[in-house]
């Protein structure tokens, strides 16, 4: 009888299943990599967000830089996503909430992994009031332009060249002689 109790707690007790993360690989962690994508990205606008996009150079030259800055951690893959939410939004009750709402909207999104770019997700007070499948959308739609983008963008010219033209103001228009 001691016997069938224990099974039974034992079964009872089961382990908890392991809870979907957002891995650290795909989250935006250094400050620096937050201002670049600030200074030099590209801007998506929607009803409760403003998201900030970079498309990041990936050369093999830039994964064999990155693995000696970082012994041990693996090169970035696919859009990288940081949140920042100002104390103007509200206490840090309402702007944990937000951030947590955003994560799992991202993370029920599944951003497109052949995208390398990074991704700053700013949200406006409205998040806090509006439905999560609206989030979702919001979120799910801002991924498809940014995919849709950055595509456009590296079939046009290399992120290199789009960094020089962004610098100097553009193309230089061909002066020629006038008749």
């Amino acid at each position: 009888m001691a016997d069938a109790a224990m099974e039974t707690r034992r079964n009872f007790a089961m382990t908890a299943k392991k809870a979907a993360r957002f891995p650290r690989t795909a989250r935006l962690l250094r400050h620096a990599d937050f201002e670049r994508v600030y200074k030099q990205g590209r801007r998506h606008f929607s009803g409760s967000m403003t998201v900030f996009y970079w498309p990041r150079p990936e050369t093999n030259g830039n994964a064999e830089i990155w693995a000696k800055k970082r012994a041990g951690v693996p090169a970035p893959q696919g859009l990288r996503i940081g949140f920042t939410v100002g104390r103007v939004l509200g206490g840090a009750v309402q702007r944990n909430r937000m951030k947590r709402r955003l994560r799992e909207a991202v993370r029920l999104s599944n951003p497109p992994k052949g995208v390398a770019a990074d991704v700053v997700i700013n949200p406006k007070k409205s998040l806090l009031a509006i439905d999560f499948s609206v989030v979702l959308n919001e979120v799910t739609r801002a991924f498809a332009v940014i995919e849709q983008k950055l595509s456009q963008q590296s079939s046009e010219r290399t992120p290199a060249e789009a960094a020089i033209n962004r610098r100097s103001g553009g193309p230089k228009p061909e002066t020629g002689s006038r008749s």
